[in-house]
């Protein structure tokens, strides 16, 4: 069978999004079992509560959800495991730098495939205050009204 080309995705973590200031995002690879491959391509993954750590120059997924194949046999995987990330020994030095500051923690932001390969985004994040975060849905309320009254505007003067 060929391998599939372009990107297929997985899972999103939209409250990361939400919840974090996005700094620096890296791909990485994932060291899957062949249960966890499958389920992946039948699209379940739960992002939600996942986080990443570099552990003695080890970068690992923690708390993501992969639930078990539902067709596995008892060679099963286990739904929440720590998973290693493959990344190159520079770009980990590169995150243990950025992360050395307070209040940084590093966030999987999606799971998607990658000319048949599983990938992570990463990014470091900045958690947001409160009031952080109703500023940005201010924002976005003020951009999606602006946007509302241009396309008014087109369709009135018929361009």
């Amino acid at each position: 069978m060929a391998r599939e080309k372009g990107i297929k995705a997985v899972a999103r973590n939209k409250k990361a999004l939400h919840d974090y200031n996005i700094g620096d995002r890296v791909e990485a690879g994932i060291v899957l079992t062949g249960t966890e491959v499958k389920s992946l391509r039948a699209g379940r993954a739960t992002l939600t509560d996942a986080f990443a750590t570099v552990d003695d120059g080890e970068v690992w997924l923690r708390n993501a959800n992969i639930p078990e194949y539902e067709f596995g046999t008892f060679h099963n995987h286990a739904a929440k495991r720590n998973r290693k990330l493959l990344l190159h020994r520079s770009q980990i030095h590169k995150l243990e730098r950025e992360l050395g500051d307070t209040g940084r923690t590093l966030v999987p932001l999606s799971i998607y495939f990658s000319d048949g390969f599983a990938k992570v985004e990463l990014a470091v994040g900045t958690g947001k205050k409160e009031w952080d975060k109703r500023q940005t849905i201010a924002a976005r309320d003020m951009q999606r009204d602006v946007e509302r009254e241009m396309a008014d505007r087109r369709r009135r003067h018929g361009r």
